[in-house]
């Protein structure tokens, strides 16, 4: 007979709440996303805006939350603010398209990075190893892998928080680490003085991909399209809130972790870039020879964490990059997966996701929840269609930090007698320059990204219908 809990453990500190915060953010993103980032700007100088923008964003996100989190230090974190805002539909829209979306397909893309960086070093897990086909569906090796990683992971954390805490907090050290030797090699060892004079050369000349000089709108309409990748880099931040129900002192670390990882994390982010233009001309050209001439903007599967290493360690460099990435995902996907779980569980709590998501198992976690996502992710794996999820992910997250963010103004009139132990930095001034700010990066995507925003928002209002028919089967499934 298996043995229930109905409450969670207090297992978190601080510490663990920023390596949750910090581990969760950096996957493989900073290695490659600054191509394109790149590509689009053109300019050394406001390639390193867009990253100092995004941080700054990231930051106010995180100043703001931290109100929240203190008000309602509740295992669900965005989802239950989101519903005491404004109403029980705004909470589910946002936890319809976190599981359909939003956390499982960003898990499904970070170990499907996982397994395809692994095959640098064991070239056994390749797309082209097919293990099974019907079809046009296929089964590789990286497909195995990914999988793989994504249920060990989610085994693991079916023993405890504690089991989940202890892998997410070792693997966290560990990148952060490696990120600052990475940084250290790139800034003092790396460096390529004649990359650095043509970088000098055109530092303030943003230019498009078609030889156009950009200014005005053109340019802010560019450094909006930039900041998919920096945003995308730079999310999972606020994974801490969902597993509020774990924190010790929640009140005090959730909104200090927050912080200090947010922060932590932006400084790594902006200093990696350095290395890239310290080691790499930002223009290059399509098909050059070697890594000079191909510059960021072409670097081979845009992998520049490779690529600055190339002159210091040759060959050897994507050896290890590889492994570098490999551990940085699995750390990655640990935080995500643990947290993921208890958005569904405080669903379930209000009947708009499985019963049984509702349950911990004896080991004090949300078993059902973290084995139907588990399945999911791994079905995402196996579609192919990850990726493409992700494009909307950028989207469709921007909508609820700007809702969220909004909640805090709702809530002050809405409930102006509850304990806030921590109140926004900055007031109003804080969120108001982040809601302006996602807005103008929204709107943009609008225009010159369709492909990305109108899916992700259809997804979105997808989930109005679902909700009325889940609230009226999840009655009947009560009475």
């Amino acid at each position: 007979m298996v043995t229930e809990k109905s409450e969670f453990k207090k297992s978190l500190g601080f510490l663990d709440s920023t390596a949750l915060v910090a581990g969760s953010m950096i996957g493989s993103g900073i290695f490659i996303v600054s191509a394109d980032i790149a590509r689009n700007v053109g300019s050394p100088g406001w390639m390193l805006i867009v990253w100092v923008i995004t941080g700054i964003m990231t930051i106010f996100a995180a100043l703001s939350y931290g109100e929240l989190a203190s008000m309602m230090p509740r295992a669900g974190g965005q989802y239950v603010y989101l519903r005491e805002a404004f109403n029980p539909l705004a909470g589910f829209l946002y936890g319809w398209t976190f599981f359909t979306v939003i956390q499982t397909g960003t898990i499904a893309a970070v170990g499907m990075a996982f397994a395809k960086f692994a095959g640098v070093l064991v070239p056994w897990f390749s797309e082209s190893n097919i293990l099974f086909q019907l079809g046009f569906f296929k089964i590789n090796t990286v497909h195995l892998l990914a999988i793989t990683m994504i249920v060990a992971l989610t085994f693991n954390n079916l023993q405890g928080i504690k089991n989940g805490k202890w892998v997410q907090n070792i693997f966290t050290i560990l990148k952060v680490g490696l990120l600052i030797g990475f940084i250290v090699l790139g800034l003092f060892f790396a460096r390529n003085p004649e990359a650095m004079a043509v970088n000098r050369s055109y530092f303030w000349e943003p230019i498009s991909m078609d030889g156009k000089m950009l200014s005005g709108w053109a340019l802010i309409a560019a450094i909006g399209v930039a900041m998919v990748g920096s945003l995308f880099s730079s999310d999972a931040w606020n994974n801490i809130t969902f597993a509020a129900g774990e924190v010790k002192n929640p009140k005090r670390n959730i909104p200090l972790s927050l912080v200090t990882g947010v922060t932590l994390v932006t400084i790594l982010y902006i200093l990696a870039n350095f290395v890239y233009l310290n080691a790499l001309p930002l223009r290059g050209i399509p098909g050059g020879v070697g890594v000079f001439e191909r510059g960021m903007q072409f670097a081979v599967n845009d992998r520049l964490g490779s690529a600055s290493m190339y002159g210091l360690f040759g060959s050897m460099a994507a050896l290890f990059m590889a492994g570098f990435v490999v551990v940085s995902t699995f750390g990655c996907n640990n935080g995500l997966i643990l947290s993921g779980a208890r958005v569904y569980y405080a669903m379930a709590k209000d009947n708009l996701f499985f019963k049984s998501a509702g349950k911990l198992n004896k080991n004090a976690v949300p078993a059902a929840g973290l084995k139907v996502q588990a399945v999911w992710a791994s079905l995402l794996c196996l579609s192919g269609t990850y990726s493409n999820l992700l494009d909307y992910v950028v989207f469709a997250v921007l909508i609820f930090y700007v809702l969220t963010i909004a909640g805090i103004f709702v809530l002050r009139k809405k409930l102006p007698d509850v304990e806030r132990p921590y109140k926004t930095f900055g007031y109003p001034f804080v969120p108001v320059l982040y809601i302006a700010a996602a807005s103008l990066v929204m709107f943009v995507l609008l225009i010159y990204k369709p492909d990305y925003t109108w899916p992700g928002l259809g997804i979105v209002i997808m989930g109005v219908p679902v909700y009325y028919i889940w609230r009226k089967w999840g009655q009947k499934m009560t009475e």
